[in-house]
């Protein structure tokens, strides 16, 4: 299994076991899963932990303490790092480059190094520099080039330096676009995404301005109990975030506009809102997220609930598991 002499794996043992090794690469590590290829000049070092049907291309280094999850395949160029953990199913492009000390010094080492994770199913664009410390999200994409400063939210697309949300996988984009006079009272969105409506309000409008309203027990679909407005944020930031048990939240942007991603766990959906006459009606148990504000945005939700710090999921994953757990409860 091993050289004695030099304490490197032998590559003919590690073939055996499904593990394929190039003759032009050092392989030092003895935890490599079987089906995992490791290509010409790539470098292993031996406290490294690589999982099963791993491919790793020409020219990657990977430091000690780092764990690569099953399937996960690094491209050419790519340097992994101490303190890397690298989950299952992700893919990282050529020339990538993650970092795990925020103020290097020559011959300075830190007392740890920064802990960096690149959650199941990621992708990360070619030649794009991850900051120390960070999460990528659960099948999040990393556009290329991409300088990524603040944590990747769970399926976002991130470009630009510093990098911002440009949108999120697999997303229907809806932009409403409501009849003036209008009185329905919900406008089903029609976009796949279940416990959200697209809600056109009544809006009047003359030579003295426009007016919208939203009656209590009419336009919206309860009556509230909480009303709180959301401004100033900066376009690269993103809010919301979670996921209600129990409370419904109706939202109409007043000024501006921002865009709200809306999860019901099968199908997600995106809305551009941008006129006071046009709310979203999100019932509980839908993730939700607003990004892209603009700099006069106003938002105004209204919720059904009073503020109740236990009412809030603001874990992807554990919202995922519950929803598949309330799913499988038999009615009552």
């Amino acid at each position: 299994m091993e050289d004695a002499a030099a304490g490197v794996p032998d590559n003919a043992s590690l073939q055996s076991e499904g593990v394929f090794v190039h003759a032009n690469a050092l392989l030092e590590t003895k935890h490599i899963g079987p089906g995992s290829k490791v290509w010409a000049f790539a470098h292993v070092l031996s406290g490294a932990r690589i999982g099963s049907e791993a491919n790793i291309c020409d020219h990657v280094f990977i430091e000690n303490d780092v764990v690569v999850g099953d399937r996960v395949t690094i491209k050419s160029g790519v340097q992994l790092w101490d303190g890397l953990r690298v989950e299952d199913d992700v893919f990282i492009g050529p020339n990538a480059t993650f970092t795990n000390d925020r103020f290097p010094r020559s011959k300075q080492r830190p007392s740890f190094f920064a802990r960096t994770t690149i959650c199941k199913g990621a992708s990360i664009g070619g030649g794009a520099v991850i900051l120390p410390g960070l999460t990528i999200g659960k099948n999040a994409m990393v556009g290329a080039g991409a300088v990524v400063t603040r944590d990747v939210p769970p399926l976002a697309v991130v470009m630009g330096n510093p990098a911002r949300i440009a949108g999120y996988v697999e997303s229907v984009i809806a932009r409403p676009h409501p009849v003036l006079g209008e009185r329905d009272r919900f406008s089903p969105g029609g976009w796949g995404v279940k416990g959200v409506e697209i809600v056109t309000l009544p809006d009047f409008r003359d030579m003295r301005g426009s007016l919208s309203v939203a009656e209590l027990g009419q336009a919206l679909p309860f009556v509230p109990n909480r009303i709180f407005c959301i401004w100033g944020v900066p376009n690269s930031r993103v809010r919301g975030e979670h996921a209600h048990r129990t409370c419904a939240e109706f939202l109409v942007c007043v000024a501006g506009s921002c865009r709200v991603l809306a999860d019901d766990g099968t199908s997600r959906g995106e809305v551009v809102l941008d006129n006071p006459s046009v709310g979203l009606y999100i019932t509980p148990m839908v993730w939700t997220a607003q990004y892209q504000y603009t700099k006069d945005a106003v938002l105004v939700v209204a919720a059904s609930h009073g503020y109740e710090a236990d009412d809030y999921i603001r874990d992807y994953d554990e919202w995922l598991a519950e929803l598949q757990s309330s799913s499988e409860r038999p009615a009552s």
